[in-house]
């Protein structure tokens, strides 16, 4: 069974830093694209999810939107069975539920999600 598990969210400050990881059980994680996503409060559907970082199992090639480009990385650590998300100069905007999703074929599975806050 293939299980994602995020961490490290919390309360940041605006201009603030914040590393998220999604830690895979199950399976080996470096197979998968991997995907992060983010749920802004309001919002409740899966499809209202937007897209902030994708790294590919082929080469991890990553992909970002423009909203976040710049300020977010997201990285393989195949040691630790994870990707990571590092997020810099944090605005109150990217306050969400982050939500790490892993795809192969057609074969998805997402995380619990991790809350992020961006106030001060």
């Amino acid at each position: 069974q293939v299980q994602l598990v995020e961490s490290g969210g919390g309360l940041v400050e605006p201009g603030g830093s914040v590393r998220l990881s999604c830690a895979a059980s199950g399976t080996t994680l470096r197979l998968w694209d991997v995907e992060w996503y983010r749920q802004a409060p309001g919002t409740q559907y899966v499809d209202q999810r937007e897209l902030v970082a994708r790294i590919t199992a082929l080469h991890s090639v990553t992909h970002y939107p423009d909203s976040v480009k710049g300020r977010f990385t997201i990285s393989r650590d195949n040691t630790e069975n994870s990707v990571h998300l590092q997020m810099s100069s944090l605005k109150p905007e990217d306050t969400a539920v982050y939500y790490c999703k892993a795809t192969r074929s057609s074969n998805d599975f997402w995380g619990q999600g991790t809350q992020v806050t961006v106030s001060g």
